[in-house]
């Protein structure tokens, strides 16, 4: 959990340079477009903010009220961001419409280069820690990072074309419209980390596969068990929730019965530390 926040301070750093970098360049040299990508560079920053914050609030241990813990805050943060980066999207596209058509300088080719290389790095880093700590905070900004970087595309391709407008007029619109384009993408990714997050808030089964096999494996290790009637995983944060139902032989006692199934619960604990909620029920066994 704490390398969870220590990814996302790396991201809030990096964000924080690049969207100061591309505002205050992109203002002085005159291109809408490259400030544009730092607002949406900014909007990685609001992100990690609000990441961060929920990331600490995750990790409250559970309570009298809250007897599966405060792991959900992880969602309802990461459909913060979406509603966030959809109105900063919105916020966006209405203003480049209204401004007035410049010809940006060269420099914004140079910048638009660096950023691409730099957002790119920084989004795969997100996502694969994202992954490898299973945290849907740390994929959410990874994914609206990997935007970025074909935002700036954009930008990029724009500066270069707006360089020929004297050649060709409509180019003079490439950076007006590459705005558009970049707060388009943005909305688009709001709009997907929302749908994603309130899935899971509704009550999304987890679909990891391979948690769910080696679960499945656990419980059929054992001799008194015959087969798993239902099986179902939650995810409350970091850790997960199991719901089972077991067939077991109806001539077995209460207290062998329990004490098996309080040895499957151990076992389930051990092999994985994010196993921490579970519920057995036991079913008498027919053919």
């Amino acid at each position: 959990m704490k390398s969870a926040s220590c990814v996302m301070f790396i991201s809030f750093l990096t964000n924080a340079l690049l969207s100061t970098m591309k505002v205050v360049i992109g203002f002085f040299s005159k291109s809408s477009a490259l400030v544009a990508d730092g607002i949406h560079s900014f909007s990685d920053l609001i992100t990690d903010v609000v990441a961060l914050f929920g990331n600490v609030l995750a990790r409250k241990p559970e309570d009298k009220k809250h007897p599966f813990g405060h792991g959900r805050i992880e969602y309802v943060t990461s459909a913060m961001i979406g509603i966030i980066v959809i109105m900063i999207g919105l916020f966006l596209i209405f203003s480049v419409v209204q401004k007035e058509i410049e010809i940006p300088s060269k420099i914004v080719i140079v910048v638009s280069l660096f950023t691409i290389a730099s957002k790119f790095i920084v989004s795969r880093y997100l996502i694969r820690k994202g992954r490898e700590l299973d945290n849907q905070i740390l994929i959410a900004s990874g994914k609206e990072s990997s935007t970025d970087v074909i935002s700036s595309i954009v930008v990029l391709i724009a500066s270069i074309l707006i360089q020929f407008e004297g050649y060709f007029h409509p180019f003079l619109y490439a950076d007006k419209v590459a705005s558009v384009i970049v707060g388009l993408f943005i909305i688009h990714t709001g709009f997907m980390i929302l749908k994603e997050n309130i899935s899971i808030l509704i009550g999304e089964k987890e679909s990891n596969t391979a948690y769910y096999e080696e679960v499945k494996n656990i419980i059929l290790e054992s001799e008194l068990i015959h087969r798993i009637d239902n099986l179902i995983i939650m995810k409350y944060g970091y850790f997960y929730s199991l719901t089972v139902e077991v067939s077991m032989n109806s001539d077995l006692s209460l207290k062998e019965a329990h004490d098996e199934i309080e040895a499957i619960e151990q076992k389930l604990k051990q092999k994985n530390e994010r196993t921490k909620y579970i519920h057995i029920h036991m079913n008498p066994y027919y053919e």
